[in-house]
């Protein structure tokens, strides 16, 4: 913006009044390669600070948030050195339901003896090929969460759930929370939104054919209540505990349910 202001040096010079002063003022100007050096530098500045900032939050993270949205998917990968402190060994056989489980299996597989299978919710239209792979070996399928899984009885030690039962009546959540409780051993971990927060893809509402209901952890304490679900205070104290030392503050809700209801 700079080298479009007027130069009243320039202005004589239009005018014939001093021969040289347009050649000097050409000279003066940045070379092109200088410009394109302090993009390249400035790129690499920020790449930097994406993977190694304050927090080291990495650059899904940033994209997230300066979309003014929150992924609970992507909060339960961030929480995976959380969750171990919290379950121990219940960590060993994990299964994950909701959208982008493809991506939260892939991060579970890479920690050390770790079992990990996914349920996505909706259809894979746009799947990439390590998630058409993982759905192709069973680890992922695709199924409703609204009728009964796939899966016998404690077939997982630990069931983790996120931006899923969002989208659910209170009618069929008292259909699927019992389900998962069916299929595990440890108990479930619920990441749900905060009411307001808003979502980090605009296109969820067409695929997901409603919007997300956002309910406060006192509609979701007084549903447990209702319903008999059992919050395991031992795990969620020991998540906290695991959340302060590391410094994690979640930008999901997160609720410690026994299996045993």
């Amino acid at each position: 913006m700079s080298r479009r202001l007027v130069n009243p040096a320039r202005r004589i010079a239009d005018g014939g009044g001093l021969p040289f002063a347009g050649s000097s003022q050409s000279k003066s100007r940045p070379s092109p390669l200088l410009s394109i050096g302090l993009v390249v530098v400035g790129a690499i500045l920020l790449v930097i600070y994406c993977y190694g900032g304050p927090g080291g939050l990495s650059i899904k993270e940033n994209v997230i948030k300066v979309e003014g949205g929150v992924s609970c998917a992507f909060e339960v990968q961030r929480a995976i050195p959380i969750l171990k402190k919290a379950y121990g060994d219940s960590m060993h056989k994990v299964m994950h339901v909701g959208p982008d489980t493809c991506s939260v299996v892939t991060q579970l597989l890479k920690e050390e003896d770790t079992e990990a299978w996914g349920v996505e919710p909706y259809e894979l239209d746009d799947a990439d090929t390590n998630c058409k792979s993982l759905v192709r070996k069973g680890i992922v399928r695709v199924a409703d969460i609204k009728f009964p899984l796939p899966y016998r009885a404690k077939s997982f030690s630990l069931v983790i759930v996120s931006d899923a039962v969002d989208y659910l009546s209170p009618k069929y959540l008292n259909k699927t929370i019992p389900e998962l409780a069916r299929v595990s051993t440890a108990g479930i971990v619920i990441f749900a939104g905060y009411p307001g927060q808003q979502r980090a893809k605009v296109a969820e509402l067409s695929k997901f054919g409603r919007p997300a209901k956002l309910r406060s952890s006192s509609w979701w304490i007084r549903y447990f209540l209702q319903n008999n679900l059992e919050e395991n205070e031992a795990a969620s104290k020991k998540f906290e505990q695991a959340s302060t030392k590391r410094s994690y503050q979640p930008a999901c809700q997160v609720f410690h349910l026994y299996s045993n209801h």
